[in-house]
């Protein structure tokens, strides 16, 4: 059979750029040369690029995501998109593949889309009886009372930018005078807020995938941070402990898994997701759900794969080739 050719899509627009090309370059280290032909390609603010091992970056088609590599014109059978944030976490580069009827290892666009905004993922699976954190929302621009937050979602609770990753622009707020420090704080990353109850108990996170069709759980990954919260100095500056598998019972396990399975399946996603929870009073509540998650040496969902007994190599492989299977 011949080999396919993989475009491995890697930066984005975001703050997370930097940890995408960690991710990327996991992929591309990873993905089996004996089966397809890969090719790193960034994305970014000045430009869409294809970078080959060796010689300059080179400028990609728009008109059909193709680029030159010696000499030969190649349009790739299937991207594998570890894009975090926009453009590839929130459904723009989804729906530009889609148009060009190239298969991508994410979720669709629409479910890209809807899972990136927290706030109306919250509401879509709330309505199907998933247990999540109360919550208030307030947009850039409009009035709003701290009095009204508080009663709604009590104290502590945890201010975040309703469409960022990463940890980014988040806040755990103790007291009432520190809630409007930390509104303006997550209005720097975004123009909606979202404020919750900050629940009590073990968090965990849950990866989730497709192979032939089928919906897969992998092994559950504890998160206990240093800090007062999984926060962006937690999640990449080894703040934090990630413990797999997590310290919890059987029980709590499977329970977490099967609520991530029917997450997986509400939302009708495809590819690699990792959705978090906690686990409060042996009942998970659902916090936001991942659909290009970390895929570098330091993230969980690698070390989740690791635990299964499966190489990351194979891992991967799967991914690329349920993307075929869409073509």
């Amino acid at each position: 059979m011949a080999k396919k050719h993989i475009a491995v899509a890697m930066g984005g627009y975001s703050s997370e750029f930097d940890i995408s090309l960690q991710s990327g370059k996991i992929v591309c280290e990873n993905l089996d040369r004996n089966k397809y032909h890969v090719h790193a390609v960034q994305i970014t603010k000045q430009g869409w690029f294809y970078l080959p091992e060796n010689g300059d970056r080179k400028t990609i088609d728009r008109s059909n995501f193709s680029f030159e590599n010696n000499g030969e014109k190649i349009v790739p059978d299937a991207i594998f998109n570890t894009i975090h944030g926009t453009p590839g976490e929130d459904g723009y580069m989804a729906a530009y593949w889609e148009l060009l009827g190239i298969p991508q290892t994410s979720a669709g666009f629409y479910q890209a889309a809807l899972s990136f905004n927290k706030r109306d993922c919250l509401s879509v699976l709330k309505h199907f009886g998933i247990h999540c954190a109360n919550s208030y929302y307030i947009n850039k621009g409009t009035d709003y009372d701290l009095e009204a937050i508080v009663l709604s979602t009590g104290l502590p609770c945890f201010v975040k930018p309703n469409r960022a990753g990463s940890s980014f622009g988040i806040s755990k707020v103790n007291d009432m005078e520190d809630l409007q420090p930390a509104i303006e704080k997550a209005f720097t990353e975004d123009t909606e807020v979202l404020i919750e109850t900050a629940l009590v108990g073990t968090e965990v996170s849950v990866g989730t995938y497709r192979k032939d069709g089928e919906i897969i759980v992998l092994p559950v990954t504890e998160i206990v941070s240093e800090n007062d919260f999984f926060d962006y100095e937690a999640k990449y500056l080894g703040k934090s402990q990630e413990i797999t598998p997590a310290r919890i019972s059987d029980e709590e396990t499977q329970t977490v898994q099967l609520e991530a399975k029917k997450v997986y399946h509400l939302l009708n996603m495809t590819g690699v997701s990792r959705s978090e929870f906690i686990i409060q009073d042996g009942v998970p509540y659902f916090l936001e759900t991942n659909t290009t998650p970390g895929l570098s040496s330091e993230s969980i969902v690698p070390k989740m794969v690791k635990e299964t007994g499966m190489s990351l190599s194979e891992f991967f492989g799967i991914l690329v080739d349920e993307a075929l299977v869409k073509k």
